[in-house]
């Protein structure tokens, strides 16, 4: 049985309990797991397709997972076989519920995320830092209290910053309170994408403490340099493979092995890239721009023999490009359009970081353009209506907007000069037409047009001097 068959909010505790013994039980003795040494761990039940009773629990009886075993059905507190890396491990939190929260969290992340043990271990204990800090300021409440509650945000909003003004003392750089924001961040999108929470009171903390990484390695191509290295693309290839990396923010690695079958494609705005594995887990890349050439490049290759790569390769026994190649692709393409970034040709990286660049410039205008409401509602600040008064779905539909614009001005937007010299090139040869097509759109039949009617001119004005 899935476990979107158990129908888990029907049942009363009662029928939880007898659930206890005709499944739960009977899959733990089935895996060695002796319930006589104790409780399931959370990870246990989570990886054996029972994590839908902590949310049954919580939301419907008012309990944690411990609570229900330990008072419920009178398991001992322990855990047979441990929990793992959360075996031992000493909290410091008073607060059940937000324990169990952030034990359903990592065990979702290492199951899905495929995420390594040590990694588990740095976001668990940033987690229970902040968690610690949390219940010193504002008492032994759950983290996750309040987050069904939209009337409660600007104060929660206000706690959980509170937290971060004592964890900036407590920090000396920059990286390390990043780190934390952004672990705790995804702890609270958790809870919004699928444990029912209506809000991350935490959305748009890095605007205020304007906290920045400051390395040699951030170095990016700025708009002009992307703008020109897409300009000296000669196929639709190398066309996708720039706006892949800048377009997309895809890393090298990513790009090079681009299947057909991670693309969701649809007539609305909701295109999509989907990966089962990133550095960070499984994501989605939202496809902004470049549908079209990334259109045509599935109908160049398209045939019998294709499996489906876009960027194929017959010597790899992958079957794919490898990323080196990629950057060799990217260093060539700046190489040909005379851009460097300090004097030095630009790396695939650096082509892949103008995304980051790029998008927080789409956040600044998206908070540019929230002036005027700030002003009609008599709020202090653009972050406060950001944080208090727009959905999730307004502030991504805002970012979208702003994110096209950016691109547009490099990947879409060429002035005649360019457009041009785009065509000259196409008429000496060393530009596809379906490349062209794809840069000019529906002026490539204009030119057309037009270079036919003036060369119909400059052979009608011949004919009247022969006269």
């Amino acid at each position: 049985m899935t476990e979107s068959q158990y129908q888990w909010a029907r049942k009363s505790l009662s029928e939880l309990v007898d659930f206890y013994y005709t499944e739960i039980r009977p899959a733990m003795q089935e895996a060695d797991y002796n319930p006589k040494h104790g409780r399931p761990s959370y990870e246990w039940l989570a990886a054996n397709g029972f994590s839908g009773l902590s949310y049954t629990l919580r939301d419907h009886h008012d309990l944690t997972v411990k609570q229900f075993f330990v008072e419920e059905v009178g398991l001992d507190d322990d855990t047979p076989q441990g929990d793992n890396e959360e075996s031992g491990y000493e909290w410091g939190i008073r607060s059940d519920k937000t324990i169990e929260a952030i034990q359903t969290y990592l065990s979702t992340q290492r199951n899905r995320g495929e995420l390594a043990p040590s990694t588990v271990v740095s976001r668990r204990s940033r987690l229970a830092e902040y968690a610690r800090i949390y219940e010193q300021l504002h008492g032994p409440h759950s983290l996750t209290r309040n987050l069904t509650d939209i009337d409660e945000r600007p104060a929660e909003n206000d706690r959980c910053m509170e937290v971060f003004d004592v964890l900036k003392d407590r920090l000396s750089t920059d990286q390390s309170r990043l780190k934390y924001l952004g672990d705790v961040q995804q702890f609270y999108d958790h809870q919004v994408r699928f444990e029912g929470a209506k809000y991350n009171p935490l959305d748009g903390a890095n605007d205020q403490f304007r906290w920045e990484i400051d390395t040699p390695d951030n170095k990016t191509v700025h708009a002009e340099g992307m703008r020109a290295i897409y300009e000296a693309t000669d196929s639709i290839e190398s066309q996708l493979l720039v706006l892949a990396l800048g377009a997309w923010g895809l890393r090298p690695n990513e790009v090079a092995s681009l299947s057909l079958d991670q693309f969701v494609l649809s007539d609305d705005e909701d295109n999509r890239i989907v990966f089962e594995q990133r550095k960070n887990g499984p994501g989605e890349v939202a496809l902004l721009f470049g549908v079209d050439v990334l259109n045509q490049r599935i109908v160049d290759l398209d045939g019998p023999s294709w499996d489906g790569y876009l960027f194929p390769s017959t010597r790899s026994s992958s079957g794919h490009i490898a990323p080196q190649t990629v950057n060799q692709r990217f260093k060539r393409l700046a190489e040909d359009a005379g851009v460097t970034v300090e004097a030095k040709t630009p790396t695939a990286k650096m082509g892949r970081r103008f995304w980051y660049t790029t998008y927080n410039e789409a956040v600044k205008q998206m908070m540019e353009g929230l002036e005027g409401i700030a002003a009609d509602q008599g709020s202090a600040s653009t972050e406060v209506v950001s944080q208090n008064y727009l959905s999730e779905a307004e502030k991504r539909r805002y970012r979208r907007e702003s994110m096209y614009e950016e691109l547009s001005a490099v990947f879409d937007s060429m002035t005649d000069k360019d457009k041009i010299a785009v065509y000259e090139r196409y008429s000496s040869g060393d530009l596809s037409e379906d490349a062209t097509r794809v840069l000019l759109g529906d002026e490539f039949d204009m030119l057309q047009e037009d270079i036919k009617a003036f060369r119909e001119a400059i052979k009608n004005d011949s004919k009247d001097y022969l006269v």
